[in-house]
């Protein structure tokens, strides 16, 4: 071995020496894993039905105004999952009973508040009572259309809102789990009474290809289920709060860099 090798195989335990000194602080200095993360980890499903305008399958794909809500809350929370279409009745009894469940869109009422965690509004909404013009309905409050046949969706709010007082399926209530079953009942005079939400009524007679000012008359308002009741996204109630909380904060974010805003101005 030459001089300068010897001299430099020398100095190399010195060297390593120094370079510890700066790596190992750096070692040590790692922050600790954050709490939230391992919830991040676990697996998500995101449910919801077919509520045109607000969500709905078109050419295959699963769109709507809520829908793109959804997505980019989702997205700026930095989560990713598939979101499911399927009759609100499945997927209300998952956002129930299973783990790490989001559903939406969801009527924010008194009698759901306990049986979920709440994410935030994605919509306003305004809900009637509809009758069709050639069979005119008579009625001047809620308690009269119990004389009458009225259409639901199964576990939707209309239902639950008319069974707490003290509507009876099989008597007064028919339940259907698709909600265009409904305008086909009440056009067709197989019910007498629709409770739906505004929008929803409006774009289901359009697909039908007719035209809602003719086909639908508002027979009675439902301010209980207006406004502030909305369409939420809402996790169950077996979802870890960390995850919940990084949702609430997401969302926000979107209605703050104005990403909200965007969405609706498209839809509206």
């Amino acid at each position: 071995m030459n001089a300068p090798l010897l001299h430099s195989t020398r100095r190399l335990p010195l060297l390593l020496a120094v370079l510890a000194t700066f790596v190992l602080p750096a070692v040590q200095a790692e922050p600790a894993r954050s709490p939230v993360e391992p919830a991040l980890q676990m697996p998500l499903q995101v449910v919801t039905e077919e509520l045109p305008p607000y969500n709905m399958t078109v050419d295959g794909r699963l769109t709507g105004m809520n829908t793109e809500v959804v997505e980019a809350t989702l997205k700026e929370a930095g989560l990713s999952a598939p979101i499911q279409s399927m009759p609100w009745a499945r997927a209300y009894d998952l956002a129930l009973h299973d783990h790490n469940v989001l559903i939406f869109s969801m009527a924010r009422i008194p009698e759901r508040e306990a049986l979920f965690q709440w994410v935030g509004a994605l919509a306003t909404t305004r809900w009637f009572m509809y009758s069709y013009p050639d069979r005119p309905i008579p009625i001047q409050r809620l308690e009269d259309a119990k004389a009458y046949q009225n259409g639901v969706v199964k576990q939707d709010v209309g239902e639950l809102y008319l069974l707490a007082r003290g509507f009876r399926n099989g008597i007064n209530l028919q339940s259907s789990n698709r909600r265009e079953l409904n305008y086909e009942k009440l056009k067709f005079g197989h019910i007498d009474l629709w409770i739906a939400n505004e929008l929803n009524a409006i774009y289901l007679a359009r697909q039908a290809g007719d035209d809602p000012a003719k086909t639908l008359v508002r027979v009675l308002a439902l301010p209980d289920l207006s406004g502030d009741a909305g369409l939420y996204m809402a996790f169950s109630l077996k979802t870890p709060a960390p995850v919940v909380e990084r949702l609430r904060q997401a969302l926000q974010r979107v209605h703050d860099n104005g990403t909200y805003a965007a969405i609706a101005r498209k839809w509206m």
